[in-house]
């Protein structure tokens, strides 16, 4: 059965390799590599973003300039989670991510990209990988990958590839009509970025440790200015195959929707200094590995909108949400301004343009 699948797989142009079983090339599922052969320009600015890297198996992985948590070699790694722009995170060989050494003790095991550093996550924990939802794609819940106990659920392929956005591309794929006739998804409403840049209620933006946490555009956004009732979506700023850290992969610049604001600032003294305006707009007011001050974590924030009151709070008096409908003059002004203070940034933020 298993010869009679993969040839017939081949006979349509599917790539099966790397896929982890025939049941998910029945479900339409042909694997990223496959989309090459008709969108090569797409396909080589996605596999080199962050998305694809969300999940990897280790064959994949250790060829990548990403080390090992001490005493642990390749053979003891089953997959990598992340390793592309902020950190990496190790899977053992029974599907439980490392937070430990081999023998028990205590050791960091999260490698931070930026910085070289290494970080405890969940220290000392049996931690299973329950992440699939978001960092795979076509996943399942039911059953373990590969058959390994601390894999929670199943899935095509690991990353965050085409057919997790575009949908099972099979029928697409048989012929040039049929490809016409069964047109892959395209949705372009925040909801298919939301269903992943998002942790719990979108009505609520969590936080922990002093920082919003990480991956949540979506609930920013929602709480900002920018969203779909004011008829701006992800895709509208983001390229949606191309990577968000690097300026190909914005779409727009923001003088060319606040064109007054845009011709202000850039005659004021920020502006000849050359100080973007997501400097302002869009600190790095949360954090996913590592912080570079108290004020600037490693991801920029999506609420946009700034509260010029010194005295407006960022978070809820137990940290764990964010308060309002801005973002504070302390991510906004007092990581560069370090010498400053609540006050002095409030007599000043109003004059910016």
């Amino acid at each position: 059965m298993k010869k009679v699948v993969k040839r017939a797989a081949l006979a349509a142009g599917i790539i099966v390799l790397g896929f982890s079983g025939n049941a998910f090339a029945e479900r339409g599922y042909v694997g990223s590599d496959t989309c090459f052969k008709c969108h090569p320009g797409q396909y080589n600015d996605f596999i080199v973003s962050g998305h694809s890297y969300k999940l990897s198996r280790a064959e994949d992985a250790r060829n990548r300039p990403i080390p090992l948590p001490p005493g642990y070699t390749w053979d003891d790694i089953s997959y990598v989670i992340g390793g592309k722009y902020k950190k990496a995170r190790f899977i053992d060989n029974n599907g439980f991510i490392i937070t430990a050494a081999k023998d028990g003790s205590e050791l960091k095991t999260q490698f931070n990209i930026e910085d070289g550093t290494w970080s405890f996550y969940h220290k000392g924990e049996k931690k299973p990988y329950n992440c699939g939802k978001c960092h795979t794609t076509g996943y399942q819940k039911e059953g373990h990958q590969d058959g390994k106990e601390g894999l929670v659920g199943t899935w095509a392929q690991p990353g965050v590839h085409c057919e997790a956005c575009h949908g099972p591309a099979g029928d697409h794929i048989k012929s040039n009509e049929l490809a016409k006739a069964n047109k892959m998804m395209i949705q372009k409403e925040m909801l298919l970025c939301g269903g992943c840049h998002i942790r719990g209620d979108k009505d609520k933006i969590p936080a922990s440790g002093g920082f919003i946490k990480h991956h949540e555009q979506f609930n920013e956004s929602l709480r900002g200015p920018h969203n779909e009732a004011n008829d701006v979506t992800c895709i509208t700023c983001h390229d949606q195959h191309k990577s968000a850290k690097f300026k190909e992969g914005i779409r727009v610049s923001c003088a060319s929707c606040h064109e007054d604001a845009g011709k202000s600032y850039a005659t004021s003294l920020h502006g000849g200094f050359g100080v973007a305006c997501i400097e302002c707009h869009m600190p790095r007011a949360s954090k996913s590995a590592t912080k570079a001050g108290k004020y600037e974590g490693d991801v920029r924030t999506h609420i946009f909108k700034i509260a010029t009151a010194a005295d407006a709070k960022m978070f809820t008096d137990d940290g764990k949400f964010v308060a309002g409908d801005s973002v504070t003059l302390d991510f906004v002004c007092l990581h560069c301004h370090q010498d400053k203070d609540l006050k002095w940034a409030a007599a000043h933020a109003k004059e910016i343009h």
